[in-house]
């Protein structure tokens, strides 16, 4: 069922745990599925010197969390924005159609972290969490 790019992030996940005293914290669930995310990060000059992630959910949960922290890392806070579910699915060399919600809770997780982060630097801006059919 799962390519063997994703049952590798699933058996060996990158960045996982907690950054103590983040910049920035996102949780996102998935009520229908049970899936839960929480992405931490530590944010400097702008750029996302750290992440980590706790998932509570299935391999492609765990496998996207995994991959979407290798995705952004390194990246500017508005790189990262830019990263999509789909490209988060397309890194892993895609996912099974029952399973790409999975990958929308991956993306939005970091655009909630990136929200908080912002709102805590006392920054106002229109970040949208959440996702469309079209993986946005």
């Amino acid at each position: 069922m799962y390519n063997d790019k994703v049952m590798d992030h699933f058996f060996n996940p990158r960045n996982v745990g907690e950054i103590e005293n983040p910049d920035g914290v996102g949780q996102v669930g998935n009520p229908i599925c049970g899936d839960m995310m929480r992405i931490t990060l530590k944010v400097k000059d702008n750029r996302i010197e750290d992440i980590k992630f706790r998932t509570f959910g299935c391999g492609a949960a765990i496998a996207t969390s995994s991959m979407v922290t290798e995705l952004v890392k390194g990246l500017t806070l508005e790189e990262a924005l830019e990263v999509s579910n789909k490209h988060v699915a397309e890194a892993l060399g895609g996912l099974p159609p029952q399973k790409l919600h999975c990958s929308n809770l991956a993306a939005d997780a970091v655009r909630a972290a990136i929200k908080d982060y912002y709102e805590r630097q006392g920054i106002d801006v229109d970040i949208e969490v959440g996702h469309d059919e079209h993986g946005h």
